[in-house]
């Protein structure tokens, strides 16, 4: 009984520490020239005790990673106003903050309520308020919320804290394997879920487009299999158990259909599902190695990688013609295309000088950016909104997450506190 204890035990402290490998810092490491400096002052409470949650942190850390705001210290504030009478903008001038945020937070049978305002400090006067509710238990996600609607006001473009983040995260078991999590986080890498956890790999999660359901790659048969899970539940299920390559399933924009690649008939090539019905419908037919698809905005066509070539590059299937087309060019070998939801801006992997980079061109201007510097850059996600790029990458030989904004001009880290990170894909908007 002792050693069934000790090893129950054992295991316990084995999944707590796996657990917690889970878990997603952030590190900005650069942002816009002269960013904007606002003041986001601690809400108000009406509740019982205190706060679970500290709401104004979750925004001015929002704000402070999108790398367009600078956010004032607390301890730099002269007050704490949180309604437009408590504001004395002489206190905000002062610091020289250019914006003011204030806000309540009420709690009443289980359901959080916030209001807020946002002042322009130099015109002294109310520019924006708001308000957002629900569960106690999703303070924070209301509170990205507001961070949503104070981005799109003074930036123009609609904020994409409000998502959430898949990822694989891998840690190393006492015997010394790999042992794999498929872990949903916050944008902010906060509130981390583990959805699978498994000796074996696991790989190309992808969201459908309502949010409540993914896909992903397991080999937990022993073999790869595409499996779809609802988030909510846990309920998942095997869609593919074909023999040999069953990989990269991507939903198409409407979510009734899922592209993936195939090998059953020989060398790898792009099929679609049928989600409804499970018919399976064979896309191209060649020789080389077609991989990696992903559905254009507008569902009539499919970006996929092919070496057909000689090197890797991108290339279109019209699904209405059966047609295909070459995308890139522009060096010796461009993969693991991502569209943003424009269909305007392409990213991908793009390798210059033996080193793997993120890379966006533009599909209208034929214009190639490279947006990374680092090394070993691989699997890139837009966010919803058009406006960063998450991708894996290497940081003193550990896997990692980092972000660039599709003009490269502010970047950010999210490194587990322990193991490694890789394979992310950013969620759509979840429902507001």
């Amino acid at each position: 009984m002792r050693r069934l204890c000790t090893s129950l035990l054992s295991l316990a402290l084995l999944c707590l520490a796996l657990h917690a490998r889970a878990e997603l810092t952030i590190e900005i490491t650069q942002g816009v020239d002269n960013p904007t400096a606002i003041a986001v002052v601690p809400f108000a409470w009406n509740g019982p005790g205190v706060a679970s949650d500290d709401v104004s942190q979750v925004i001015d850390g929002d704000l402070a990673r999108s790398g367009q705001f600078a956010p004032v210290a607390r301890t730099d504030m002269l007050s704490f106003p949180s309604t437009e009478g408590e504001v004395f903008y002489r206190d905000w001038r002062a610091i020289n903050a250019e914006y003011l945020l204030v806000g309540r937070a009420a709690l009443n049978a289980g359901q959080l309520r916030l209001d807020y305002e946002l002042f322009d400090v130099l015109r002294q006067t109310r520019v924006y308020s708001g308000m957002q509710s629900g569960p106690a238990s999703e303070a924070r996600m209301l509170a990205h919320r507001v961070s949503d609607a104070i981005y799109e006001k003074l930036t123009g473009i609609p904020g994409a804290f409000a998502t959430r983040l898949l990822y694989v995260s891998v840690s190393k078991l006492p015997n010394g394997k790999d042992y794999f999590r498929l872990t949903v986080a916050d944008s902010d890498g906060a509130r981390p879920i583990v959805l699978l956890d498994s000796p074996e790999p696991v790989l190309g999660p992808t969201w459908a487009p309502d949010g409540r359901h993914i896909a992903y790659v397991s080999f937990e048969t022993g073999r790869p299999a595409i499996y779809r899970q609802e988030l909510a539940t846990g309920q998942r299920e095997q869609l593919t158990n074909f023999k040999g390559l069953n990989g990269a399933p991507a939903f198409s924009p409407d979510g009734n259909s899922l592209a993936m690649v195939l090998s059953k008939d020989g060398s790898p090539d792009i099929y679609v599902m049928d989600l409804a019905s499970r018919r399976i419908r064979r896309l191209t037919r060649h020789y080389a190695i077609d991989t990696e698809p992903v559905w254009m905005p507008d569902g009539n066509s499919i970006l996929f990688t092919s070496d057909r070539g000689g090197r890797p590059q991108i290339y279109r299937y019209d699904l209405r013609a059966g047609t295909e087309e070459r995308v890139t060019y522009d060096g010796t070998y461009n993969a693991r295309a991502r569209i943003a939801q424009d269909g305007r801006n392409l990213v991908m992997v793009h390798q210059r000088e033996g080193d793997f980079h993120i890379a966006l061109k533009d599909l209208q201007t034929g214009r190639l950016q490279i947006l990374t510097s680092t090394e070993l850059d691989e699997s890139p996600s837009i966010a919803p909104n058009g406006s960063m790029v998450l991708y894996a990458t290497k940081d003193a030989g550990r896997g990692i997450l980092a972000a660039v904004s599709v003009d490269g001009g502010v970047k950010f880290r999210l490194p587990a506190r322990e193991g490694e990170v890789r394979e992310p894909a950013w969620s759509p908007y979840m429902n507001r």
